[in-house]
């Protein structure tokens, strides 16, 4: 008997197309299409210039309206980009929006992600200070004082202390604090003596600053209480014109001080990401996220939106800053501990 092969002949195969059925598969994932690189590709450079620009904000021209100013004080506002990108990159499957947000993010982490880290320098503070605009209308300039004195502070700088209110904070301060000096409209009170105190002018007309000299605790520490001019936003752009002549002045009278360690405290109406800053920071370092704080919001109270007040140091080693809780003003009290 012959053996009958019943098995069906094998077919040569035939050439199909990547996709069709039974034919060959691309072995890669959905981020890897040529479709998903060309999704939102508006929005993925909308988000990468906001990187470069978070990166290099001089690149934002302060020609027209003071443009670049505004842009720099609301600069740490920009990283809200970075979760509704990433949102709008996961349901467009967006790979383009995908990695421009990983860029947006980097370049804010770069900016701020420093203010946020807890570790701060290895020496003990031998100073605390704190500043704070206690608002014209303050309707409860004791209650106000009191708060300020939580932080149990060597110094104490006011701004907007009118003289409706003036005996107020200087009964309650001065219990703690038995130095004190004030000129116009800003005030300091002191744990250590005051050697020397004047007013400062810088050129508003008015009495907004001054410069003290206290014996602190190894020699002599000359403090400044400032509150510069305020800006406005109007239909020509941010006018800080009177603002910024402030801010020369007082850098110049810190060139010229001959006092070693300096400290700056007040209402400046700016951030010192403010490009308008730099004759100031040029020369003093600002006080700001040592030991994780953050970013320290301070205006308006009771939604903050940008850091305005500020304490800036020269020949002094900050430890420590913080926010103190809210008073009866439209501005949070900020408070740090030096070691002088």
């Amino acid at each position: 008997m012959t053996d009958v092969d019943d098995r069906a002949p094998i077919e040569p195969p035939t050439e199909r197309s990547v996709g069709e059925p039974g034919g060959p598969r691309r072995l890669r994932g959905p981020w890897g299409t040529p479709e998903v690189w060309r999704r939102g590709r508006v929005l993925a450079g909308v988000t990468a210039l906001l990187a470069l620009l978070l990166a290099v904000p001089v690149l934002v021209p302060n020609g027209l309206g003071r443009a670049g100013s505004l842009f720099e004080t609301v600069l740490p506002w920009v990283g809200l980009a970075v979760p509704v990108s990433a949102a709008a990159a996961g349901l467009r499957r967006s790979a383009s929006v995908g990695l421009a947000v990983l860029l947006l993010a980097a370049a804010w982490a770069g900016s701020f992600g420093r203010l946020y880290l807890p570790s701060g320098p290895d020496v003990e503070p031998n100073l605390t200070v704190v500043t704070h605009n206690v608002g014209a209308a303050n309707g409860d300039p004791e209650a106000t004082v009191r708060e300020v004195l939580e932080a149990a502070p060597d110094l104490v700088a006011l701004q907007e202390v009118t003289w409706e209110a003036n005996a107020s904070y200087d009964r309650v301060l001065g219990a703690e604090l038995e130095h004190s000096g004030r000129w116009g409209t800003v005030g300091l009170w002191s744990r250590y003596p005051i050697t020397d105190s004047r007013s400062l002018d810088l050129g508003l007309g008015w009495n907004r600053a001054m410069r003290a000299e206290v014996a602190g605790p190894d020699g002599g520490i000359a403090v400044y209480v400032v509150h510069l001019a305020s800006v406005r936003v109007h239909g020509t752009g941010f006018d800080t014109a009177l603002r910024d002549r402030g801010i020369a002045a007082l850098a110049d009278a810190v060139a010229e001080e001959p006092l070693e360690r300096v400290v700056v405290m007040g209402d400046l109406n700016g951030s010192t990401d403010d490009r308008a800053m730099a004759p100031l920071t040029s020369r003093l370092a600002a006080v700001r996220g040592t030991g994780g704080d953050g970013l320290g919001l301070t205006w308006p109270a009771g939604f903050p939106l940008v850091r305005i007040d500020h304490i800036l140091v020269r020949g002094v080693t900050p430890t420590e800053t913080w926010s103190l809780p809210r008073t009866d003003s439209d501005h949070l009290p900020i408070a740090a501990r030096l070691r002088v």
